[in-house]
This record gives structure tokens, C-alpha cells and sequence, in this order.
């Protein structure tokens, strides 16, 4: 599969479903540095930017994700993890806004996994189970394609079903919880991502989070972990 056209792609359809009338709009940066020096040398840098709008036709949300880590092994300064991430939804609110069409794309590129990439496009049902003043709770569920190379060079091409959990929780006024989890269930491989996160706000726009994220795939070659776990601490600002 041709990396540029499906990128295209994807920027293409979230155009598409930000054309109409523009309502509520939020977007959140994080960032995340860490280096260091003497007997140890390590450099680690996490950057994220989510978007969501809420149309009177459309729900959407954008995902824009980057890791990166250097270490110094054995005198020699090696990169020691650099992946790339991103991800669309729209969600076509029915005659009942709660019940929705959701359309989903996303592309990852992981230097150190199984994969030169992986990339999903899906759709299907997806369900506002409910939203109050403390939390929230969508679920998304429907088939979908994948598209994946292996650094062999091996296409593992095939149809998946996904499914994907969405919970929020205002512990206060200035804290909040998060939980995600999705699954991409195929015949080669299930590719299946949680991230935990505990955010507290310090100031104005500025919030401080702390997160926990687990990446699994099913199939991986020799000598790979099939579990990838990422903790971090990073500074969110609300941009909206």
C-alpha cells in the first residue's frame, strides 16, 4: 500500500467532515522531555495534539502522536524507540443524536516493532451510552479493513472487526480521568491499544498528566515483545 496516498486519504476525509457549520471546537497539545546526562545519557521526547468538534450533523476527533527516545549503549548513542501516530472519526449523528455511522482511519509507524506500518480503515455503529456533568461514555463498533507490512516486506492485507471503548470522569474541578481502549481483531494479527491517564490542571490552560499506555500485537517476529507499555508524565495546554 502506497504510505503518501493513504495519508492523503485521511486528510481528505477529515476535510470532508469539517465542512459543514463549525460548532463547540477543543484541541489539546502535550508535550513530554526528558534528558539525561553523566554516567547515563538519555534523551525522551512524547508529543500529542487531539482535536475534537462537534457539528450538528458530526462528532470528530483527530489524533496527531510522536515518540522518541536516544540512548547511549556502550559509548554509542542509539535511537531507542520512534513511532508515529495518527487517527480520524466522524461520528453521523442519526435522529437520535446519541445513535451514530462512525467512519475511522488511522496509520502508525513504529521503527522498533514487527511492522514497517500498520493502517485501518473501519466503520460501523457507534453509541453515546451517556454524558452528565461528571462523565461520559461512547462506544464505537463495526468491520473494517487493515493494511500492514512487516519488516520482511510481508503484506498482511485482510478484514478486521474493531471495536473501540471511549470513558471520561470529572473527578473535580480541576481533575479528570480518561480511559481508552480499542481492538482491531484480524486473521493475521489482533492489534489491541489502552491508555490510562489522570489529569490535574495547574493553571489556566496548562494541566499536568499522567498516563499509562499498553500497545499488543498477537503476531510478531522472533525476539519482539507482543506487550509495549509506555508511562509518562507530560504538560497538556487547552489550545480551545
Amino acid at each position: 500500500m502506497n504510505k503518501s496516498l493513504f495519508l492523503l486519504g485521511l486528510c481528505a476525509a477529515g476535510n470532508v467532515l469539517a465542512a459543514d457549520e463549525v460548532k463547540p471546537f477543543s484541541m489539546d497539545g502535550e508535550f513530554g522531555y526528558i534528558a539525561t546526562t553523566g554516567n547515563t545519557e538519555t534523551t525522551s521526547i512524547k508529543a500529542k495534539l487531539s482535536a475534537h468538534q462537534e457539528l450538528t450533523q458530526w462528532s470528530n476527533d483527530f489524533t496527531v502522536e510522536a515518540l522518541y527516545k536516544k540512548d547511549e549503549i556502550s559509548g554509542v548513542e542509539q535511537t531507542t524507540a520512534q513511532k508515529y501516530f495518527l487517527s480520524g472519526q466522524g461520528n453521523y449523528k442519526l435522529e437520535n443524536p446519541d445513535h451514530r455511522l462512525f467512519g475511522f482511519a488511522s496509520y502508525e509507524d513504529d521503527k522498533f516493532s514487527s511492522y514497517d506500518y500498520q493502517a485501518t480503515l473501519a466503520t460501523g455503529w457507534s453509541h453515546k451510552l451517556w454524558e452528565d456533568d461528571t462523565s461520559k461514555f461512547n462506544y464505537s463498533i463495526g468491520p473494517g479493513y487493515s493494511f500492514a507490512e512487516t519488516n520482511e516486506g510481508v503484506e498482511q492485507n485482510g478484514f478486521i472487526v474493531r471495536a473501540a471503548l471511549d470513558y471520561q470522569w470529572k473527578i473535580s474541578d480541576t481533575a479528570n480521568f480518561k480511559q481508552l481502549v480499542s481492538t482491531e481483531v484480524g486473521s493475521d494479527n489482533t492489534k489491541s491499544k489502552s491508555e490510562t491517564s489522570v489529569s490535574a490542571q495547574i493553571s489556566g490552560g496548562l494541566s499536568l498528566k499522567v498516563s499509562l499506555i499498553l500497545d499488543h500485537n498477537s503476531d510478531v517476529a522472533d525476539g519482539i515483545d507482543n506487550l509495549d507499555t509506555q508511562t509518562a508524565v507530560t504538560l497538556v495546554y487547552s489550545f480551545f
